[in-house]
């Protein structure tokens, strides 16, 4: 029987790293003040200082890391970390109107499509020059080129773990909630630099980074209209997670692992319907921006979370190569949608 491993806290949209019953409040309570207190610290300086609010939620979360390991914030972490960022990820929809999502197809979509694929191919193609198997490429390049770690923990049921085990699973979680929070503090800065416009630096940063809140989070650190590209970029590769785990299953047959069941989750759909409400039904002003508000606060402190929350420490005594086909399809994303953003703006 294998040893279990405990999952590394990380991003986690669809209720795989931590299914646990639902808490109460009291429990939820010393986490999420904390988050939140967080939150406002970031608001007061972006305020003040004129500075991204989620770069500076991050910020500040990363620099109360020392709670993350707390057992008692764990619950109020998992809580800002994954439930605000849903229903943040839903009121932005208020920002959003089917207009612009459609001026963005089809040839935006067609662009990720094969960036999503080109990404995979290179974590497998990094994996077998390193000596590390095809799956476990898969595994790497899939969860970079997808949500991150939700995507990791689907794709490992898809492959089962007779070709990646817990272990490999675990190194990838690390790997890639430290690539994203990486990504979220370099990429606008990138972006920034090299003078993209506000709807090329939102391809380039929802295209490229891994988690959802961090490509979110990215975007809107940039400029409000960056961060409405970044939110539906990102969200249609989060959609294409169930085409992706279909076509898995044609090269890895299924070998013992629990079926995958296809879905898009519902703060997706949620996102397009509150959109397409938006577009269509005259929204009366102070709705809409009280929507606008509670989302800027639900993913400032959904960001704010994760940074608490990260596993810093974990990365100690990993081995470099595992590691490496993170960063050689981090890169490959990264210049593609670089690539792309030029291209279509």
């Amino acid at each position: 029987m294998s040893e279990r491993i405990d999952y590394p806290r990380a991003a986690d949209l669809f209720n795989d790293l931590e299914p646990d019953p639902p808490k109460r409040w009291t429990e939820i309570g010393p986490g999420l003040v904390v988050a939140a207190l967080a939150t406002m610290a970031a608001g007061f300086v972006a305020d003040h200082y004129s500075a991204p609010l989620t770069l500076m939620a991050l910020l500040i979360g990363l620099a109360l890391n020392f709670l993350g390991s707390e057992a008692r914030m764990a619950s109020g972490l998992s809580f800002a970390s994954r439930t605000l960022l849903r229903w943040g990820i839903v009121l932005v929809g208020a920002r959003v109107t089917i207009a612009q999502i459609g001026g963005l197809w089809p040839f935006t979509l067609f662009a990720v499509v094969v960036i999503l694929l080109v990404t995979l191919a290179a974590g497998v193609l990094a994996a077998r020059a390193l000596g590390l198997s095809t799956a476990f490429g898969a595994l790497a390049g899939g969860a970079v080129a997808i949500c991150g770690a939700s995507a990791a923990l689907a794709l490992a049921t898809t492959l089962g773990e007779r070709r990646v085990n817990q272990a490999q699973l675990a190194l990838v979680l690390v790997g890639i909630s430290a690539a994203s929070a990486t990504a979220m503090f370099f990429y606008p800065l990138i972006a920034h630099a090299v003078g993209l416009s506000d709807a090329q630096a939102g391809l380039m940063l929802g295209a490229s980074i891994h988690d959802v809140a961090q490509a979110i989070g990215a975007g809107y650190s940039f400029s409000d209209h960056a961060g409405e590209v970044a939110t539906i970029i990102k969200l249609t590769r989060v959609a294409l997670l169930a085409p992706v785990l279909a076509l898995l299953t044609l090269f890895f047959p299924a070998s013992g692992g629990a079926r995958t069941k296809l879905s898009v989750p519902w703060f997706v759909t949620g996102f397009f319907v509150v959109a397409a409400v938006n577009s269509v039904v005259p929204v009366p002003a102070v709705i809409g921006r009280s929507a606008q508000t509670l989302a800027t606060a639900f993913l400032a402190c959904a960001v704010a979370a994760t940074g608490i929350r990260a596993p810093m420490q974990a990365l100690l005594g990993t081995g470099i190569k595992p590691l490496l086909v993170i960063v050689a399809s981090s890169a490959v994303a990264l210049a593609l949608s670089f690539a792309a953003a030029l291209m279509l703006f």
